[in-house]
């Protein structure tokens, strides 16, 4: 980034970088004991459709920077999208930090660290991308979608991204880092006849993704959905595609091994640590040097450099996730895992890159009898502590002597991630990326599956 303007309307980063030394500077002498500031601008392209007619097509820029300030163990933050307030914001965050009550378990900002590189994380050419490229893309899963007879796109969307972050603070740290993003997403729908409908995404760092096949895709799921059967309620053996056991794992395990929930007692797995809790083949990390990870970077976004942190090893929980204050708090190292929505909010714990990893074979071929479940609805309304969840599939599938046989027109599937992590049988050999949850398909040996 030295030396270069991004976007092309704003100061040169070393010129923020000298306005931000600057202004860290006078925080001691206006009683602050700490400081730090952050800066992030993004570069967002958003393309919007509704059947086959783009709707919306526009490029948006947001920056700006968030201040925290510690005075007395209380943490005060402000944030501004000018440079030129960074004084008064300063001010703010440390007024705000001396009418607060002391935070006795606060301990400090993250020291100056050495970085190492994360591959995969930046490709210029999608920071070259016009405008019409972009609404070339969306033009593509439209076409995709149109490839496959009967079927119509009801809405979707074509996303790109160029981001800048930079952080610094009175204890000697700064941090820079650059990402690219682009991705696109369809649902569709039957034209006519009995109704049936699906949905397909792909995101990824580079300029690599076909969109005319998320088209594709998702057509070709509605139209094998339709002339759906019913089936009856009992206990059956449930392949999840990474999309539903994505969706399942983000709402259920993630808030579970959040370090703030399990010091809250908001946990099942609070005091677990080296209890084993899931199928002994089953490894998850939490991995922010993943190469192309969508989470990836060299720092997470409070300046503290990220790991590969080994969650649950061979079916062993073996670590929660911290940022810097729930890692005070435990008197341990931070996992990386402080992450902030925008400049201007203060960060919390989160994923980096989920990666589930567990033996693959062929699990439709050797499943005699069960459901295969595409995408789900209701995963948000599961049990955060218990762990306990009731969704809907959608798209789902018999599985009969090792095939993929009727649709099904309804199913609701019930369980706890607890024990599913101790009943996964199997896992598939397609592994997506899921919005930095990395799986493949995952076999559940038993679950309750509800029809009509």
């Amino acid at each position: 980034m030295k030396g270069k303007q991004f976007p092309e309307n704003i100061q040169m980063t070393e010129d923020i970088k000298a306005g931000i030394d600057s202004v860290l500077s006078l925080s001691e002498k206006w009683g602050a004991d700490e400081a730090e500031i952050v800066f992030s601008i993004g570069e967002f392209t958003s393309i919007q459709f509704k059947t086959d007619i783009i709707e919306t097509a526009k490029k948006t820029t947001n920056a700006g920077y968030g201040i925290r300030a510690v005075v007395g163990g209380a943490v005060g933050f402000a944030g501004t999208n000018v440079l030129s307030n960074l004084k008064d914001t300063l001010k703010t965050a440390i007024d705000s930090a001396k009418v607060m009550e002391a935070d006795p378990l606060f301990k400090s900002f993250p020291a100056k660290a050495a970085y190492s590189s994360v591959d995969g994380l930046y490709d210029a050419r999608i920071e070259e991308m016009s405008l019409d490229e972009c609404i070339g893309c969306a033009a593509d899963m439209i076409s995709g979608v149109k490839k496959v007879g009967n079927i119509t796109p009801t809405s979707g969307g074509f996303s790109r991204s160029i981001s800048y972050f930079l952080i610094m603070n009175t204890n000697g740290l700064i941090g820079e880092k650059k990402g690219t993003a682009v991705s696109g997403f369809v649902d569709v729908t039957t034209e006519s006849g009995d109704v049936s409908t699906a949905y397909d995404y792909m995101i990824s760092r580079k300029k690599e993704i076909d969109f005319s096949a998320i088209g594709v895709n998702a057509a070709e799921l509605a139209k094998k959905s339709m002339k759906g059967t019913t089936i009856g309620t009992e206990k059956l053996p449930v392949i999840f595609h990474p999309f539903s056991f994505a969706d399942i794992i983000e709402n259920t395990l993630e808030p579970s091994i959040d370090a703030d929930n399990i010091q809250k007692d908001r946990s099942m797995l609070a005091g677990r640590l080296e209890d084993e809790i899931a199928n002994s083949k089953l490894t998850i990390t939490d991995d922010g040097t993943l190469s192309g990870g969508i989470a990836s970077g060299p720092f997470d976004d409070e300046g503290t450099p990220t790991q590969k942190t080994a969650v649950i090893e061979k079916g062993i929980l073996k670590s929660y996730l911290y940022d810097s204050y729930t890692a005070g708090k435990d008197d341990v190292k931070s996992t990386g895992n402080g992450y902030r929505y925008s400049y201007s909010s203060v960060p919390s714990v989160g994923l980096s890159n989920f990666v589930i990893k567990f033996p693959t074979s062929d699990i439709i071929a050797e499943t005699k009898h069960g459901i295969y479940v595409n995408t789900i609805i209701g995963a948000h309304t599961a049990n955060e502590i218990s762990g306990d969840f009731s969704v809907e599939g959608r798209n789902a599938f018999l599985i009969e002597n090792g095939e993929l046989t009727k649709p099904i027109k309804s199913v609701m599937i019930s369980g706890n991630i607890f024990d599913m992590l101790k009943n996964i049988d199997g896992a598939g050999t397609d592994v997506r990326n899921v919005g930095g949850i990395v799986t493949p398909s995952i076999r559940i040996s038993e679950m309750n599956v509800i029809g009509e």
